[in-house]
């Protein structure tokens, strides 16, 4: 057996034989005689405190540790992965895993059911949004965590589980059995035919292999109910997924060969174009690609080259800026290194990346690209367009604000228990179209609140909790705190009515919620178009044909006015 003695000195002269071998090969390089040097000082700091330190440290941890120290001067998508926690990804990606269709949250001490998928395991099974998980395979959940909870419900395909669960209030207990699948939510939850012969898809996400197949299947769909003079693609919320996916969707609207995406990274092997490979579903039909800042990656590939091949126009708000590419590698013991390799860019030659990773060793922190360090460049028609932040829209929506009442009714899961208890005391509702809360219902809904006891900081009270301090502290008279004190009361008495002052907002809200009780997410998604800015302004755009051909004309769109 190897002596502590004998494992340092095989250490040492692994380095030195690694450190004299890059020497040799980059003798005349002052680039990698820094990395030589570099590493040769990380050795010496690992090699003395693992012989010199008080306490006996852990090589595993302590390298990690460091690893990830150094990774965090770099953008947040280069990793480095343990064998464990590859194990973890292998397993979630086994094709022999299943699952039950439906995801869990933990609040109030309890897990919940949070969403149940139409048609699959759990919603056959009975399970809906709002049950309370109580056992998994006849043991009780106890204290374990929603993390945990989703894990014991995962299992190998085709083998059932039994869950025990009860109403919101406890009541109606019951055990059923679920068969896991590995069938999953569909990518395209609902499309229909909106307005004035304008089609209209939704689609969440990249990450199925046949994303691109479900919009080709809705599209003909379209096509069958009737005239189809424009079509909507809605992308927002949708964070990406597979690049192939993308290039083929979008090879659903533009000619056989045309380069969609290209990579550019610093070596040869990291330098590729993706081109279609078939001819065009809808050659010539109007689109509209609907986009906001939680539109990334593959979503920014589609708007970007939609947009830079004057194909469409893009709709909303600017999209994330995710312009980079990822490829793992193994670096022994069982052990990967994800990091980035190439930047995406659209046919144009933009990057979409929003922001700047590259000093970030200096600060620890990113920054977005300076307008004035923006390039520009230009569309297949010679509209400009500009790299460094996402992908801007050719007609502007302004984001919705949400208030702070109604962003911690969401966050204290109010809205939730609110839309459980409505569902136990009503069978069914109105199409998702025409449900709509009534006053009385509201009512309902603020006295369900007001027995919660409800509370949460503005950002008012923030600020007079500080001015309180401040008063303390520089010794204010009486009758300046007595002001703060009656400023406090006025707030708190405001307080109390916004829940009626934002009821417009809280009651939509609700709607959506309550609307997922009964149609899942298909309804949700169709309950809001009526009202949605974003597919207001996309059926106003594409039902103009003059605005739609100016909105592609150079100097006719808002990019060609300067930089945002």
């Amino acid at each position: 057996m190897l002596s502590t003695k004998n494992i340092r000195q095989l250490l040492l002269s692994g380095i030195a034989v690694s450190t004299l071998l890059l020497t040799a090969a980059f003798v005349d390089n002052s680039r990698y005689f820094e990395l030589i040097k570099n590493i040769s000082l990380y050795a010496e700091v690992y090699k003395t405190l693992n012989d010199d330190y008080v306490d006996n440290i852990e090589p595993a941890a302590t390298m990690r540790k460091g690893i990830e120290a150094m990774l965090k001067t770099l953008d947040p998508y280069t990793n480095y992965l343990t064998s464990a926690d590859i194990e973890t990804y292998r397993l979630e990606q086994n094709e022999t895993m299943g699952y039950i269709g439906a995801t869990v949250i933990s609040y109030n001490d309890a897990i919940y059911l949070s969403d149940v998928s139409e048609d699959l395991p759990a919603f056959k099974a009975g399970l809906r949004a709002g049950n309370r998980i109580v056992a998994v395979a006849n043991e009780p959940i106890g204290k374990r965590t929603a993390a945990e909870v989703k894990k014991a419900l995962q299992g190998q395909t085709d083998t059932d589980i039994s869950i025990t669960v009860q109403n919101n209030d406890g009541s109606n207990e019951r055990t059923v059995k679920v068969m896991r699948t590995r069938e999953e939510t569909k990518a395209v939850p609902h499309f229909e035919m909106l307005g004035d012969g304008m089609g209209y898809v939704k689609l969440t996400t990249f990450m199925r292999p046949d994303c691109s197949q479900e919009v080709r299947d809705a599209i003909e769909e379209l096509q069958k109910k009737g005239d189809l003079k424009g079509l909507i693609l809605d992308l927002r919320n949708n964070g990406g997924g597979l690049l192939n996916e993308s290039v083929k969707l979008v090879n659903l609207f533009v000619p056989n060969n045309q380069v969609i995406v290209r990579m550019k990274g610093r070596t040869e092997d990291t330098q590729k174009d993706y081109k279609t490979e078939k001819e065009p579903l809808i050659p010539n039909l109007p689109i509209a690609i609907l986009t906001n800042d939680h539109s990334a990656s593959a979503s920014e590939i589609t708007a970007g080259s939609i947009q830079d091949l004057d194909r469409g126009v893009v709709v909303g708000q600017r999209s994330f800026g995710k312009g980079l590419v990822q490829h793992t590698r193994d670096i022994g013991y069982g052990n990967q290194f994800k990091l980035t390799i190439a930047k995406y860019l659209t046919p144009s030659g933009r990057c979409v990346q929003a922001l700047n990773y590259t000093k970030r060793y200096t600060d620890a922190s990113a920054s977005s690209v300076p307008d004035s360090l923006r390039t520009a460049y230009k569309t297949k028609n010679g509209r400009t367009v500009f790299d460094g932040s996402g992908v801007e829209p050719d007609v502007a929506v302004d984001k919705p604000t949400s208030s702070n009442i109604a962003k911690n009714l969401v966050d204290k899961y109010l809205i939730f228990d609110f839309a459980n208890q409505y569902k136990q005391k009503h069978d069914s509702i109105a199409a998702p179209k025409t449900f709509a809360l009534t006053d009385a219902e509201y009512d309902e809904f603020v006295k369900f609140v007001n027995d919660k006891k409800f509370d949460y900081n503005t950002q008012t009270e923030t600020l007079i909790e500080r001015l309180n301090k401040t008063t303390d502290r520089e010794q204010y008279d009486q009758s300046v705190k007595d002001m703060v004190a009656k400023l406090t009361e006025q707030v708190k008495a405001e307080k109390k009515k916004e829940l009626y002052s934002y009821k417009t907002e809280i009651k939509n809200l609700l709607t959506q919620e309550i609307i997922g009780r009964y149609y899942y997410q298909k309804g949700k998604v169709e309950a809001s178009l009526n009202k949605d800015p974003e597919v207001l302004a996309a059926i106003s755009t594409l039902s103009n044909p003059v605005k739609y051909k100016q909105l592609l004309t150079p100097n006719n769109n808002s990019n060609d006015k300067g930089k945002k």
